[in-house]
């Protein structure tokens, strides 16, 4: 993973929810696809939060009136494709995330590692 940067393994095709979305639609997005989170873009795919099923299970019974801006994370942190894998790996040690979003210099999302992503890269390096 020394030399691997986040743009060689990053999930390019993300499923994503918009801030004013109902709760109820994230969770049934996430449900169908068999995913733990969304990230949350506005209209031009800017990066403006997360939300994960966890968050949605933690509010409890008053989720379906919520909107998803209501509950998302949006103090994140990101990084860059040039980003090497290893620091995002560290990133996700120290931290405990287990998504870390790809953005370009516009904050538009353009990827996402998460921790499968990074099993997946080290397991070839072994092979």
């Amino acid at each position: 993973m020394n030399n691997m940067l986040a743009k060689d393994v990053m999930l390019k095709r993300i499923y994503t929810i918009q801030p004013n979305k109902r709760v109820a639609l994230a969770r049934l997005r996430m449900l169908r696809h068999s995913i733990g989170a969304l990230p949350v873009v506005n209209n031009d795919n800017t990066l403006v939060g997360i939300i994960t099923l966890r968050d949605i299970d933690l509010a409890g019974d008053r989720t379906y009136e919520l909107t998803v801006d209501d509950l998302m994370t949006n103090n994140l942190i990101t990084r860059r494709e040039n980003t090497p894998l290893n620091e995002i790996a560290e990133i996700m040690i120290q931290t405990g995330l287990e998504r870390i979003p790809i953005t370009n210099k516009d904050d538009k999302l353009i990827g996402l590692i998460t921790q499968s992503v990074v099993i997946k890269a080290t397991k070839k390096l072994l092979d």
